[in-house]
């Protein structure tokens, strides 16, 4: 379990849920994270749910935009990295070979939010932190245990985010003769860019794949099913990760749980 006050530049600092169904997601992922809600007005005159774990923020839950809603779109989990200057970030977006796609806009004062793409795609959030840094936890059951970036174009995603974060990386050989490369900040392993895996392929669309923690993958699976999920991958022993599963929720939110 890691407790956060803040995040260094090119660390995974947050992640958020994009639903049609607020309501219905929240009953979903308390079922199987144990989530408590505080629930706050969104400009348009709606609302959104904060996720905790006791009183530690871990994540939230808020209604689609006007155009996914109107597009029909499934939910969508993003992951955010975290940035000093959001300004700097999207003025350095098209030199670096990626698309900017919404701002920087500031957030009420809690941060600034950009969101962008990498080579291949794959909709990445940063976050200039205000009165809000990030989540408070990870790495334990209920928090944010891992992010991964499945792309078509690998190789030029992670120059990319070298070049965007200064991040260094560290590569691992896949069976199929691919490479697994980590992003790292101070040594340490932040997020995970691959293909997406061939046994995946139809099931698996590119973009991020956001990971939480659960003390038992089975028991994860379980509560999902039984709220009315559906079991993407099953439960399987993921080399140097651990137990893994990637489940759907009723609103189409894709998402996978990682044992810690």
């Amino acid at each position: 379990m890691t407790m956060h006050t803040g995040f260094t530049e090119g660390e995974v600092c947050w992640t958020d849920l994009q639903t049609s169904d607020v309501e219905a997601a929240k009953a979903f992922y308390a079922a199987i994270f144990g989530w408590r809600y505080e629930n706050l007005p969104t400009p348009d005159g709606r609302s959104y749910a904060q996720a905790f774990l006791g009183e530690d923020l871990v994540t939230v839950i808020a209604p689609q935009n006007p155009q996914q809603a109107a597009a029909g779109a499934p939910g969508q989990w993003n992951a955010y990295f975290a940035t000093a200057d959001a300004g700097r970030l999207a003025d350095s977006m098209v030199d670096a070979g990626g698309t900017l796609e919404f701002g920087p806009e500031d957030v009420g004062g809690t941060g600034v939010m950009v969101f962008f793409a990498p080579p291949g795609g794959g909709t990445t959030g940063a976050w200039q932190a205000g009165s809000h840094f990030g989540t408070a936890r990870s790495g334990e059951p209920g928090s944010l245990a891992w992010a991964e970036l499945l792309t078509p174009e690998p190789q030029p995603a992670v120059g990319f985010f070298q070049q965007l974060f200064g991040h260094s990386v560290t590569e691992y050989p896949q069976d199929d003769g691919g490479k697994y490369t980590t992003l790292m900040v101070n040594d340490a392993e932040v997020a995970g860019i691959a293909a997406v895996p061939a046994e995946a392929e139809g099931t698996l669309k590119p973009g991020w794949q956001v990971y939480f923690g659960v003390s038992s993958v089975a028991d994860a699976v379980a509560a999902a099913v039984a709220a009315g999920g559906t079991v993407l991958i099953e439960p399987d022993e993921a080399e140097e990760a651990g137990t893994i599963a990637t489940l759907e929720d009723p609103q189409g939110g894709v998402f996978s749980v990682l044992e810690v």
